[in-house]
Parts: C-alpha cells; structure tokens; sequence
C-alpha cells in the first residue's frame, strides 16, 4: 500500500508497544524509514535518550526477522535520518535543537527528506494488471468499496477483471464505479494508472488480501494475513425480562446478525461464528476494548444486546495447548511500583524491563497473558489513582500460564422482581456495594451490588418499611444511604463473573446472571461441586 513509513516518536515518551508492532510490519516489508522525533520543545523532552531507543528498536527488530529467515539491510538501519519537529508549531529541523528548544526552520526539511529517501512507485510496463486490495469500506449507495493499490497496468471503469481469491481461484467481476482520492473527498475517475490508490465498488464479497487481476494473464499478487483474533464474547438478543422497553429499540435475532455482518465489512480483525443458540453468536477480536466499542456502537444504534463475559482465544500449537500473549508498556509514579509490580504479578506478567528517567516516573515493560488483561485497567487506575498510562501489543502465542484470579469478591443477587427500595438497600449495605440507584427496577437474577465475601448472596432489595400506627422512639433518626457505584459498559464487563453476563439497551446497562432462577443456579452449582469431587 506505502513506498515508506515515517516513525513519529515523543520527544519524552519515547517508542511505545504500538510503535513496535507497525515498525516491525513496515521493516518485514523491506520499506525504507524515516524518524521524526515530535514534541521537542517539551519541558520534559529527552531528545538524545529517545533517538537512542529508536535506534536500539530498529537493530532490535532487524536482529528478530534476520532470525526468522527475513533478509535485512542493517546498514539502511544504522543510516536511518531523523527528523526533529514541533507539528504544533509547525517547525522542523535536521539539527537537534536541544531538550525543550523550538526548532527554527518550517517544515520543508520534512518534506525534502521524504521526497529524498521514499523511493516513487515502480512498475513494469509490459505487465499485465495487478492491484492489492488493502481494506474494505461501504457506501450507502455503492455498497461495498475495495481500496486498492496499482501495481502494474491499468484499471478502467466499467471493465471486467479478475478477482484472485483466497482458495486460488480466479472470479470474473465487473467494476461499476472507480473512484480516486482528491484532499479528504473521494470522486469518479475513468481509470487509475500504477502508484493510484483507489477505491472500486461492484464486487459484493471481495475481501482484504486479494487481487485484481487480468483475464487473459492472470498474475495473482501475494496473499495478505490478518493476526488472529485473541478475545471472544458472546454476542445475543436481550432475553432479560425488561426486554422490549425501549420505544424503537432494535430486539430481533435477524436485526442483530444484520448488524454483525455489516461490521465484518470494514473491521477485519473481527470474526463472527454461530453458537449452538440461533440467537447468539459468538466474536473474536483483537482486544476486550475493540469489542466493548462495538457493544457501545450498537447500543446506541438502539439495539439490545446480551454480551457474555470476554473470554481468551486459545490454539493448539504443535499439541500444546496455547494462548495468546500481550506485551504491555506501563509508565507510572515511582510510588506505585510495588502495587502495579504485584497486581501484575497476580496476572501471571512477566517483566522484561524497568526504566526510571529520573523524572518521578518509571516504565514497566511485561509479557502477559491476554485473559489477564480483562478487567485489568479497572484496577490499574484504581492502585495508580489515575494516573497510570498502559498500552499493549500483540506478542504472539505461548503454551498455557495456569490459573488467573479474576474476581475475589461475590455478587449480590435481586430474588425477586420489583422497584428497590431505599429502606431495603440501607439495611443492606453493610454486606456490600451497590450497582444499582434506589427507586430502580430490578427483576430477579439481576445483580445489584458486590459482596466482599469471594460468594454469591441472594437478597430481597425490594423490601419496604411496614407502617403502623405506633410512635417509634427512634422515628427522628435518619441513616444514610452510601451512594450507588454507576458502572459504564467496559467496567459491567470487567465485573462480570464467569456465570453472569450484561444485559445491554440504549438506556441502561445491568449486570445479570446467566442463569436467573434461583433455584437453577443452586442446582447447576451442586452439580459442578459433584463433578469435581
């Protein structure tokens, strides 16, 4: 898709997990680099340290594909141009400024390097057509859209193509509409030569990875792969007894598989497969955040949904069961070492790396198990007060890490339908926290509040004060009532217990168990205490 990268890195901060992971793609790709430190005339800046660690990242990541059987030039490494710049300010220069200094010229060193070290596109005439398609998009009056790049040859409105497939096949498809790029607008165009990226509309189920070719000299381009998916939750209907409610809300089987389908269109890294309920469907992704995006998308498209609890995407990998593993970054005070040390530690994380610039503030690098991220930046800004900054990448697949603690507290359970009463939640407080505000409507199997005991507890939240025609001694004394902790989307997921789920619509958002009769659920946990004896 590009002749060159430029790897943009902060002054202070530094790489990062995601600089890693595109770096290592664009040197995979034999694509030539150009570094442009950015934020320099930051009070923090620490120009000479980060060009180092670039530099270290760069040999770091040539050393790994070398190993992997990847020719790489490592002198093009070692001659990397750095670029040093304020793009707030709009300047830039070839000299380092120095820590917190305004570099002095404008930005065409910038644009002169680029146009210097990025090589223009090549292409052989005599080849016959050749264009990748690189990702996908839609239209509300083309339908899907293919973007796509020209390696050679030339494609022209209104022609008939070949579409190379995945399985090898060669497909003839007919393109109804070209259009190329001009500023942020995309317009007609009648043909698009070598070097053009476009976008082409007409082939309904073209896909990320495959070509456009010739018909009469098909020349398929190589295949691209999309990295797996390493989370998955189940996705459904809203079955909670409150289902329906919502004036318009979107509540049918047929709605929600429409709109999973739709997502599969543009979001690559999403899988969508059938469960053993026709109304439910189980999505892989790459991250318990990229789904909870997708639940906070339909919710306010006015669907309602019942989500599962995340769970890890395993693989057997040479007959080892394997999972996949994440490579977080963390920066925090110096204080909260030993809290984010330990709360990592509980996740099976392994460090890699500490850092500390002198400047109050340390860097953890650790190699941790996806399943233990899930509900981890809850307690991470918790232990932090806030303050902690973490991202992660992808690390690839290692055998199994045993047993993670997820949750060491209970739930306490609504046993009945009804409205909750503020008498009943103030007699009740002292067993736990509220998820839910007095006055709101509850049904039973709704969890309504957390037990700090590591089980489950079944109260009647509905109960109200009996009235009597007697004067209390104690009629004057108020209590008062803790306030309610409002859980958001992410954090109703991260709450959820193995057995419970969140019932999702456009106005609310409760936690639920899976099972909600009572009696159900106490059967079910005799029945797995037998099973394990």
């Amino acid at each position: 898709m590009v002749d060159g990268v430029v790897l943009m890195v902060d002054a202070s901060e530094g790489p990062l997990p995601q600089t890693r992971f595109v770096l290592r793609k664009a040197l995979q790709a034999h694509l030539p680099v150009i570094v442009v430190v950015n934020k320099v005339d930051r009070p923090d800046s620490r120009i000479e340290e980060v060009v180092s660690e670039t530099t270290d990242l760069l040999l770091s990541l040539g050393e790994d594909l070398m190993n992997e059987g990847i020719d790489i030039d490592v002198d093009s490494l070692m001659d990397v141009p750095v670029v040093y710049a304020s793009a707030k300010a709009g300047k830039c220069s070839l000299e380092n400024p120095g820590d917190g200094q305004l570099p002095t010229e404008n930005l065409e060193p910038l644009f002169e390097t680029i146009l210097n070290r990025i090589p223009g596109p090549s292409y052989d005439e005599d080849m016959p057509l050749q264009a990748h398609v690189t990702n996908l998009d839609a239209s509300p009056f083309l339908g899907r859209l293919a973007l796509l790049r020209i390696h050679n040859g030339t494609l022209k409105k209104g022609a008939d193509v070949g579409l190379a497939r995945h399985d090898g096949t060669i497909q003839r498809v007919h393109i109804s509409e070209l259009l190329a790029t001009e500023g942020l607008e995309r317009v007609s165009t009648d043909s698009a030569a070598p070097g053009d990226i476009v976008a082409v509309a007409g082939i309904e189920d073209i896909m990320i990875g495959e070509s456009l070719v010739d018909l009469e000299d098909p020349r398929p381009l190589p295949l691209i792969t999309v990295d797996d998916p390493a989370i998955s939750m189940t996705i459904g209907i809203n079955t909670s007894p409150m289902a329906g409610r919502v004036k318009g809300a979107k509540v049918t089987a047929r709605q929600v598989k429409d709109r999973l389908d739709r997502e599969l269109i543009g979001n690559v890294s999403l899988k969508v497969l059938p469960t053993e309920r026709p109304d439910a469907w189980e999505v892989q992704g790459r991250g318990e955040l990229a789904l909870a995006i997708l639940v906070e998308q339909m919710r306010r498209e006015g669907f309602e949904l019942t989500v599962g609890k995340p769970q890890v995407v395993t693989k057997e990998i040479d007959g080892v069961l394997s999972e996949p593993m994440e490579r977080m970054t963390i920066d925090i005070p110096e204080e909260y070492l030993g809290a984010v040390t330990q709360l990592m530690a509980a996740r099976k994380g392994r460090m890699e790396t500490m850092a500390n610039h002198g400047s109050g503030w340390i860097r953890l690098e650790f190699v941790v198990p996806a399943r233990g991220l899930i509900g981890f930046r809850t307690r991470f800004l918790t232990e932090t007060r806030g303050t902690g900054i973490a991202s992660s990448i992808s690390e690839g697949y290692a055998p199994w890490q045993g047993t993670i603690e997820q949750r060491l507290t209970g739930s306490l359970v609504a046993d009945r339908a009804g409205q909750a009463t503020p008498y009943a939640m103030t007699n009740l407080q002292e067993r736990g926290s509220f998820i839910v505000e007095p006055s709101s409507e509850v049904y039973e199997g709704q969890v309504v509040g957390e037990n700090p005991r590591g089980e489950d507890m079944d109260v009647n939240i509905c109960r109200e004060k009996k009235q009597t025609n007697t004067r209390s001694a104690t009629a004057d004394v108020y209590e008062s009532l803790t306030p309610s902790r409002k859980l958001t989307l992410e954090e109703s997921l991260e709450f959820a217990a193995n057995d419970e789920c969140v019932e999702v619509t456009p106005e609310a958002v409760r936690v639920r168990k899976v099972v909600l009769d009572a009696q159900e659920r106490f059967k079910i946990a005799a029945r797995e205490r037998r099973a394990n004896r």
